[in-house]
């Protein structure tokens, strides 16, 4: 994966493979532009696990160091952590080193701007200006940067998330609950199985070393979770959670060994937090149909964004709402910061199970249920994936309206949606795919409406390159 200087810019920052797409001369590229950026002021870092993520650090370190920055370094923290103490630490802004869900061998950059706020689309622009202008502002050699270490970045966020407004520890403490965590070796491994003992929980630790080999995929899909399934079953536990690479996602195997998407920790997260706090939700384009459901249970509105963090984010904070996220595995709580926490969602989970008294497959059999298919399509580039979208909304306009045919939503990409079920096609931001998303009542509904679109836009891709 990856092309040769072609490193993968979008709102989520910049990611590529270590050695073929992404080097130090652009991090430090970058960093020289974030450092300009922000005025050469206070920026926090940290980092994932991954073995590139030191040579990472130091070509961050230098573009920053150079543009005067003083620097506050977290160490290996989940992202959420770090935005947090960008927070606390009342940062110009800060950098996470991380390439989140992407395989071991990428790593990337995220930005974000004053106290770990993400960076809204003008400040996204700034900072593309002066990267590519190279209109960099250079402290001189008496006002270099400096460097300072903080260690006690994990402690203030599982602080916040123990003093939340709709969290009860002592009600997880009572519960007992075995529970298996698998953090996929990622930055995960420093918090999760703390906070989880903190709540009083028997704790079976899985891929909790942070050396950075990974030993499954970065991303938690249900696949790639057959260790944690066994783990699980053999064990006995009344649940199984699993975290991405930097841990602001989070996903759960039910008591019976059986893996849920992402979309499943969003559903439970908003089910639960709605039953403490009165507001509305956020969600993509692309998030289950369960969140229509769940809102109309609580009588609240459900809004709809394109797909990204930064995306959601705005639109919580323009309605102020209670709760919002990604079907991903990424949960937004305002109280503790705008980002999403896979950290806050181990609290929070707990609790739903322990105050339901059941088990986590009776939450499923309860909860309103639709079957989702998430397939990609691997594409040359990010200019034929632009191609390939705009191809296939061109086509879809031409039979749009008929009785038979669905609605077109253009939020994100390309919605198609029916009375009873969706489809979304749209380019990733940060891998070289479009991505295809479906659901429908059944499971073959939902994966025969997927292929029949992957099918037409293969076709479409052999148009465009020919």
């Amino acid at each position: 994966m990856g092309k040769p200087g072609k490193p993968i810019i979008s709102v989520s920052g910049v990611r590529g493979e270590i050695g073929v797409s992404l080097d130090v001369r652009v991090i430090t590229q970058f960093a020289l532009a974030f450092g300009s950026f922000v005025g050469g002021r206070t920026v926090v870092i940290g980092r994932d696990s991954r073995t590139s993520s030191p040579t990472v650090r130091h070509a961050v370190l230098a573009g920053l160091f150079a543009t005067g920055c003083h620097v506050i370094d977290v160490g290996l923290c989940p992202t959420p952590t770090i935005l947090l103490m960008a927070k606390a630490l009342h940062a110009h802004g800060s950098i996470t080193i991380t390439a989140s869900h992407n395989p071991v061998e990428w790593n990337g950059i995220e930005f974000a701007a004053a106290s770990g706020n993400l960076l809204t689309q003008a400040e996204r622009d700034e900072l593309m200006r002066i990267y590519e202008t190279e209109d960099f502002v250079l402290a001189p050699w008496n006002e270099q940067g400096i460097l300072e270490i903080y260690e006690d970045a994990t402690t203030h966020h599982l602080d916040q998330i123990l003093r939340s407004s709709w969290f009860e520890p002592d009600t997880v403490r009572e519960a007992g609950l075995k529970v298996v965590i698998d953090a996929g070796n990622g930055a995960g491994s420093v918090i999760s199985p703390a906070l989880l003992r903190e709540l009083g929980c028997r704790v079976v630790e899985l891929n909790c070393v942070t050396d950075g080999n990974f030993r499954r995929p970065a991303e938690p899909t249900p696949d790639a979770l057959g260790e944690l399934c066994e783990t699980v079953c053999a064990s006995g536990a009344n649940i199984g959670f699993a975290h991405d690479g930097d841990a602001d996602r989070l996903v759960i195997v039910t008591e019976r060994g059986v893996p849920l998407s992402g979309e499943w920790t969003l559903a439970f997260v908003v089910d639960f937090i709605l039953s403490k706090l009165k507001g509305d939700i956020v969600a993509t384009v692309s998030t289950s149909r369960m969140l229509d459901d769940i809102a109309a249970n609580h009588g609240v509105t459900l809004y709809r964004t394109k797909v990204g963090v930064g995306w959601v984010v705005e639109k919580m904070q323009e309605i102020g709402a209670a709760i919002g996220g990604e079907g991903t595995g990424g949960v937004i709580y305002p109280d503790i910061h705008y980002t999403t926490d896979g950290i806050a969602s181990l609290a929070a989970i707990t609790q739903y199970l322990a105050e339901s008294g059941g088990t986590v497959t009776q939450l499923v059999e309860n909860m309103p249920h639709y079957e989702m298919c998430r397939k990609k399509l691997e594409i040359p580039s990010q200019e034929v994936a632009t191609q390939l979208v705009e191809s296939a909304l061109k086509l879809y306009k031409e039979t749009c309206g008929t009785e038979s045919e669905p609605s077109l939503e253009l939020t994100d990409g390309v919605k198609r949606v029916w009375r009873d079920r969706w489809v979304n096609i749209r380019k990733s931001g940060t891998e070289p795919v479009i991505r295809v998303f479906s659901e429908a009542p059944t499971a073959e509904e939902s994966e025969q409406l997927c292929d029949e679109t992957l099918e037409t836009l293969m076709k479409l891709m052999k148009q465009i390159s020919s």
